[in-house]
């Protein structure tokens, strides 16, 4: 048996963005009803009740009962605006509907016994596919919400539709396969690339070209071959080269 809440909604005559705000004003919610071939009119409700309501998982699929002077209508929260700056919620649309009427409705996909989960335990993630899943069905076999258990899973492991038990009368809005849900995924792994640095790459390369026994770094003797080992002890040869020899001096007569 669904679970119908009731909340206590005054009508208000006037319509329109001012008379919205005059409602805001009095510390009011606006809300407008529609829906079951009927006229639209306007209400005004508490905040606490509409703030309570959606704190609670389900908030879009719970049948409510609005108390309006006396008179009880159900109807489902199909839209809910809320201001930006405070979170508090600005605007309520509900529609009403006939008790064989069958909805459309989105119902919200919880998720339970995360730590019974062999593959999220072993580091596997839960990636879940559909946060909501639209079904059809009169207004009193709207399930709150699908529950859907991880106990047991592991990675690898997708969850369909087909494994969430649905009451009779009740299916999906997708018929044509079984779609997916969630899936135990495996864990991913990045792995950083070390980068050596520029001083480090020239001295290897420096060193891989010098010739055996040679100290890291030595510069060869200039005018040497390529790839001789410098001298030890040795006088640096004069730049340029040595210099020519000069004449020797003719004797005078």
């Amino acid at each position: 048996m669904v679970q119908v809440v009731q909340i206590p909604a005054e009508r208000r005559e006037r319509a329109g963005k001012g008379a919205a705000r005059a409602v805001r004003r009095s510390g009011r919610v606006p809300g407008v009803v529609y829906g079951d071939n009927k006229p639209p009119f306007n209400i005004s409700l508490d905040p606490k009740d509409v703030i309570r309501e959606m704190a609670r998982a389900g908030f879009h699929s719970r049948v409510f009962e609005l108390k309006i002077a006396g008179e009880n209508m159900r109807a489902l929260a199909r839209d809910v605006q809320i201001d930006p700056i405070t979170d508090r919620p600005t605007h309520v649309d509900f529609m009403r509907f006939g008790v064989d009427t069958p909805i459309r409705v989105g119902v919200q996909v919880v998720f339970k016994n995360e730590g019974k989960c062999p593959g999220l335990k072993r580091g596997g993630v839960l990636n879940v596919v559909r946060h909501e899943v639209e079904l059809l069905c009169v207004a009193d076999k709207i399930p709150e919400t699908l529950d859907i258990d991880l106990d047991g899973l592991e990675i690898g492991d997708s969850i369909h539709i087909s494994h969430i038990k649905l009451a009779e009368g009740v299916r999906p809005v997708i018929r044509d396969r079984d779609f997916t849900i969630a899936v135990v995924a495996a864990p991913t792994r990045y792995e950083e690339e070390v980068v050596k640095p520029a001083a480090t790459v020239e001295g290897a390369v420096a060193a891989e070209g010098a010739a055996p026994g040679a100290a890291p770094g030595a510069a060869p003797a200039p005018g040497a071959a390529a790839g001789a080992a410098p001298a030890k002890g040795g006088a640096a040869p004069a730049k340029g080269g040595a210099a020519p020899a000069k004449p020797e001096a003719k004797g005078k007569k």
